[in-house]
């Protein structure tokens, strides 16, 4: 396995040069992900050259990171999310907004489902009130999103779909995080990090199977 310490180099093609587009780095994300299900990178590997993928501004840059892979190319933007046999019904969005979705809830309640738009970053700040969003259907802008969640005498309920992996960095003063991963992670599913503050507060996060749905 190749580390990003010392990252593949190629001859640059005819299109290396070009600006990458979101159908692009969703195209090599779906490689990526292929190949850390089939043992060719580690976990640790996989999101070293994840964080590069969003970084990377041209199409030269992306193809270093799966130039010393073994997995399918040139296929269709649209299997980004459903490479695998058992892939996470989770789709993605086509661009992502650089500025953080903020959600208040004082005294008063927010719900959040169906088919809405899961930014990088969501904070919610829920005071003496409770907040809700619900996964299932939403589009991802990326493949990993942050949800921070501040609970003070309020609670907030996370419902993710099956597949994706849930990180838990969440605080509890005289309140807690009570929030479950998924039994089976699917490589091809975004990755969920819940955190915040839950004081005199509570933040639950559940996976919702697709036969409960």
């Amino acid at each position: 396995m190749t580390s990003m310490e010392n990252p593949p180099q190629r001859r640059d093609s005819p299109t290396s040069h070009l600006r990458a587009s979101d159908s692009n780095r969703d195209q090599v994300a779906a490689m990526l992900g292929e190949a850390l299900s089939t043992g060719q990178l580690s976990h640790e590997e996989y999101s070293e050259r994840l964080d590069s993928l969003y970084q990377a501004k041209t199409v030269g840059e992306l193809e270093v990171l799966t130039h010393d892979l073994q997995v399918e190319r040139h296929r269709p933007a649209a299997s980004a999310a459903s490479y695998t046999p058992n892939a996470s019904p989770v789709s993605y969005a086509s661009s992502a907004s650089p500025e953080p979705d903020n959600i208040i809830a004082i005294f008063s309640g927010s719900d959040r489902k169906g088919r809405w738009r899961v930014r990088r970053q969501t904070k919610a700040l829920a005071v003496f009130g409770g907040v809700r969003f619900d996964l299932t259907e939403a589009e991802f802008e990326a493949k990993e999103v942050e949800i921070t969640v501040n609970a003070i005498f309020g609670g907030a309920e996370i419902i993710l779909p099956e597949g994706v992996e849930v990180r838990c960095q969440g605080v509890g003063v005289f309140g807690g995080f009570d929030v479950h991963n998924s039994p089976d992670v699917d490589p091809s599913a975004p990755v969920v990090v819940i955190k915040g503050l839950a004081l005199f507060g509570g933040v639950s996060g559940r996976i919702r199977r697709r036969r409960d749905r």
